[in-house]
């Protein structure tokens, strides 16, 4: 059984070699072609690509490579195997300038046919990405202060501290993704997580409503990511309550469609409102009311506000009152015009 096909990008303008690229790859990479450098490196940033072989022999200059170093300049891509396939005549001026961007140099006394087989091997000899994204991600996991949840399909298989604080839960095991979320149809998340997987999209982000404790709900902007192309089925979800922030760079990586989609069809946003009796209490300690004084101007007991304020605490899934009003503010939630 074959395994999942690695991402190849060629920059070359050779129809000739791209055609025996594509006849000896296809069934090990999904190939992508680009005619230039520039080009090459915009597809590069949504690819990711295992490989970029530039065809150096296509080049008509030598100002053709003068931005060959942004390929290793850029995070995302100084673990993609660059290979430069070259002039023989030219090897001891290419191997001076460009030793420190390119991996490997191949020249054309190799036919393209056996440089179909390096490339084969190549790819197989976990030379590259392997597990490096996942461990340096994991370096910064607890550090993160928004909520995120480590996936394998719909399966938690780690929950960082910003997500145990907000959802109130300790450990992972036994939990899912569909346990937070507010889906009729849970087995299309479900099927929609494993298409994902499948696909060569790095990413989803959309909006939806999260299951709280106690069968509360929050508005939510969440964005997906593969956490490693080789492990496709694992996934980093990010968690931003305000729903506002850009939690994934748009040039990095492509989207799934299908995933935001099923989100979109299946999570209807909560219309979230505090009563008129809370909105009074929060206004008033917006003003730096006390609670005698707030029972002063309310009519109601020092009993009554306290109950009051514990359910906006609650409702909010804040830790303290200022939470709660912090809350309040940035959702436009409350008038603090004077009266």
């Amino acid at each position: 059984m074959i395994a999942e096909k690695k991402q190849l990008l060629v920059i070359s303008t050779k129809p000739e070699l791209i055609k025996t690229l594509k006849e000896g790859l296809s069934l090990h990479f999904e190939i992508n072609i680009a005619n230039s450098i520039h080009t090459g490196y915009n597809v590069a940033l949504n690819l990711l690509p295992d490989i970029i072989l530039l065809d150096q022999t296509s080049m008509r200059t030598p100002r053709n490579l003068k931005n060959l170093s942004n390929f290793k300049s850029t995070h995302f891509l100084n673990r993609c195997w660059l290979i430069m396939y070259a002039d023989e005549d030219q090897k001891p001026e290419l191997e001076k300038s460009f030793k420190n961007v390119v991996d490997e140099f191949y020249y054309n006394i190799i036919s393209a046919k056996s440089l179909c087989g390096i490339l084969v091997k190549k790819v197989y000899s976990n030379f590259s990405l392997s597990n490096y994204w996942k461990d340096s991600f994991m370096g910064l996991f607890n550090l993160i202060p928004k909520p995120v949840l480590l996936l394998k399909q719909d399966d938690v298989i780690a929950i960082n501290d910003a997500f145990k604080q907000t959802f109130r839960v300790k450990k992972s095991e036994g939990l899912k993704l569909t346990d937070f979320v507010n889906c009729e149809n849970k087995i299309k998340v479900k099927a929609s997580l494993r298409n994902f997987a499948r696909g060569k999209h790095m990413k989803a982000s959309t909006r939806t409503s999260l299951l709280l404790k106690n069968d509360k709900e929050r508005n939510a902007k969440i964005s997906f990511s593969k956490l490693n192309k080789n492990q496709g089925d694992q996934f980093i979800m990010i968690i931003d309550f305000s729903g506002e922030e850009t939690l994934v760079t748009p040039n990095i990586g492509s989207n799934s469609e299908s995933v935001e989609r099923c989100f979109r069809e299946n999570s209807k946003l909560c219309d979230f409102s505090f009563t008129k009796r809370e909105k009074e209490i929060i206004e008033l300690l917006c003003k730096g009311y006390k609670t005698k004084e707030i029972s002063s101007t309310l009519f109601i007991s020092p009993k009554t506000i306290e109950k009051h304020r514990s359910n906006i605490i609650k409702r909010t899934n804040s830790d303290t009152i200022l939470e709660s009003i912090i809350y309040a503010i940035n959702h436009n939630l409350i008038d603090l015009n004077p009266s």
